[in-house]
């Protein structure tokens, strides 16, 4: 009887949880969006999707997703369903792997290991994904999207990961540190926890320094600098 009212407890608290990180996420996306190359713009909302998936799982972060992509849809997105195909699988690329991996290997090194294969299947499934889909949604002959592949979906599509992975390394620690001393979400032997402080201080310069690259690479791209 205990069992079951502990376990009613958790899957509560596990929906507001991620109730209240998916509206996070919309809120990131609706006003952190950053024009980087052609209409490419660049929005953290993975940020959180991908938190959502170190605390709960894959299927978590799936499930945020969907959430935020909808509601995208819904509100502020001109790409109707399309938009939201490509958000999905985008975000499940990224957040869903690095989750998953991480799930499995609940160390500093798992979670980063997890989110660079997420961003080398972001990068290659938006290739084929954008070669397929975008000529349908910028009514363009497939031969024009093609031609812009290398020079424009390949380097947006890196730059979003590293950018995610940056963010997440920054924020990761002190969010759900936060969230634990609120006892939204329980202790856990996680990313938060395990790592060392001189391994933290290595882990914020090489953030910054990734965040700051990804920042100037934006300007760049744009042509203001």
């Amino acid at each position: 009887m205990q069992n079951s009212m502990s376990s009613r407890r958790f899957n509560v608290q596990k929906l507001v949880t991620l109730g209240m990180l998916a509206a996070l996420s919309y809120v990131v996306m609706a006003v952190g969006k950053v024009p980087v190359v052609l209409f490419l713009k660049y929005e953290p909302k993975d940020v959180i999707i991908t938190i959502a998936g170190f605390i709960y799982g894959p299927m978590s972060a799936l499930a945020v997703s969907v959430v935020v992509s909808i509601a995208e849809m819904l509100t502020v997105s001109s790409t109707g369903l399309i938009g939201l195909l490509m958000n999905v699988m985008s975000t499940a690329a990224y957040a869903c792997t690095a989750s998953y991996i991480y799930q499995r290997r609940k160390t500093l090194s798992g979670a980063v290991v997890g989110m660079l294969i997420g961003t080398v299947l972001l990068t290659a499934s938006m290739l084929l994904w954008n070669y397929y889909i975008t000529p349908y949604f910028l009514k363009v002959p497939r031969e024009t999207v093609a031609a812009m592949l290398i020079p424009a979906f390949l380097p947006f599509n890196l730059l979003k990961g590293f950018l995610n992975t940056a963010l997440i390394l920054l924020i990761y620690k002190p969010l759900v540190g936060t969230l634990r001393r609120a006892r939204i979400i329980p202790e856990s032997d996680s990313l938060a926890q395990k790592a060392s402080k001189g391994i933290n201080l290595g882990v914020m310069l090489v953030a910054g320094f990734v965040l700051i690259s990804g920042i100037l690479m934006i300007l760049v791209m744009q042509g203001i600098i």
